[in-house]
């Protein structure tokens, strides 16, 4: 059955769809039949008990710089929708965490994609902390002392800000950089949270793994090589996508994290795995999915859209 879906995200004239997850979702919605409507997270707003957006129809073709028309603007009552994809890109601050409260207005009923409370509650660095025994050793803290312990501990560390994403602002320490209190600095002058420090693991030259999970269950990954000068393997920072397939360790950590995320209702996470280790759990906006099919995975858009229809169809008792 057609839905009517809504996806708030960042404005769709600047994505770049050859690696744009939202895109290639948008893309499999509009071949189902659904009716695509698009809005950005500025626009959202709470009106007595209504929460409302002015949106566009908006129809979609895979062509770059041609890729998205859209219809003239009107008032949506978000209550009145099939599903809404919660898709702008971070940063998680306090203007995305405020669509979360207001979209938890209309959820479940109307479905959102991410449940909007479960990504407030599980920002991607904390979240992962509920696995410890899957990760590298790991600190999330802002006090100096505690920090250049740990550093001392593990020899060499990644620092990064707990709510960055991108891989903006990801550094490699030693316990004998002499940069290291101009870093400190800089992260205290600049960030009010506490930081992420983990120690380095070297295996990263070898890739960083994204695994997409579709409701709990690991369906694709494509391993994101750094460039031979840089420790960051997200693609925005000049990592290659590679083809790949997942280890025994990798499905054992799907495993254990799959069941949280469906009792959560996130349907689509990205995992990032290095060496073995789980560094990161993506709720937010995970990307990948395009990346996976271009280097000859399945189209994961379809799997995700599966079990959205599958949830909308339990909804409605069909």
């Amino acid at each position: 059955m057609p839905l009517t879906v809504a996806v708030q995200m960042d404005p769709i004239a600047r994505i770049r769809i050859t690696g744009d997850s939202t895109f290639a979702l948008l893309l499999e919605a509009q071949a189902r039949g659904h009716r695509l409507l698009h809005y950005t997270p500025d626009r959202l707003q709470l009106r007595g008990g209504r929460v409302e957006t002015m949106a566009e129809p908006l129809t979609v073709q895979d062509v770059e710089g041609d890729h998205a028309r859209l219809g003239e603007p009107y008032l949506v009552d978000l209550s009145t929708v099939d599903v809404v994809l919660l898709r702008q890109d971070p940063p998680f601050d306090l203007a995305y965490v405020t669509t979360t409260h207001l979209l938890e207005r209309i959820h479940p009923a109307t479905l959102v994609v991410n449940d909007p409370r479960s990504v407030r509650d599980a920002p991607e660095k904390l979240f992962v902390m509920d696995f410890p025994e899957l990760m590298p050793p790991t600190l999330i803290a802002r006090d100096r002392a505690a920090i250049e312990a740990f550093r001392a501990e593990h020899v060499a560390v990644v620092m990064k800000p707990l709510f960055g994403f991108g891989g903006a602002a990801v550094f490699k320490t030693g316990p004998n950089d002499p940069n290291f209190g101009s870093l400190f600095d800089l992260f205290t002058a600049t960030l009010r949270e506490p930081w992420v420090i983990q120690k380095f693991l070297p295996a990263v030259a070898q890739g960083d793994k994204r695994i997409i999970l579709v409701d709990g269950e690991p369906r694709g990954a494509v391993n994101r090589v750094p460039a031979s000068d840089d420790i960051r393997s997200n693609m925005v920072r000049g990592g290659a996508a590679r083809e790949t397939e997942l280890t025994d360790r990798e499905r054992e950590i799907c495993a254990r994290i799959g069941p949280e995320l469906k009792r959560r209702g996130l349907i689509f996470v990205g995992i990032d795995v290095i060496d073995g280790h789980l560094t990161e759990i993506n709720v937010t906006s995970p990307t990948g999915i395009r990346a996976i099919k271009r280097l000859g995975g399945p189209d994961l858009a379809v799997a995700i859209w599966d079990a959205i229809e599958s949830r909308r169809s339990g909804k409605a008792g069909l």
